[in-house]
């Protein structure tokens, strides 16, 4: 499955990135390598079957 990401600069440092597709799909880290590996386990957190 192929999701559109928005990794964008923040204020306070470090990055915010998102899922434009998947509402409330959110998160963050200090480095770019960080939050690419963070909104991974988000979206697998989301997409998982409850």
């Amino acid at each position: 499955m192929k999701l559109q990401i928005i990794l964008e600069r923040s204020d306070e440092g470090g990055y915010t990135v998102y899922v434009p597709s998947l509402p409330g799909c959110i998160s963050e880290g200090e480095t770019k390598k960080e939050a690419l590996k963070n909104i991974q386990e988000a979206i697998e957190l989301y997409l998982e079957p409850i």
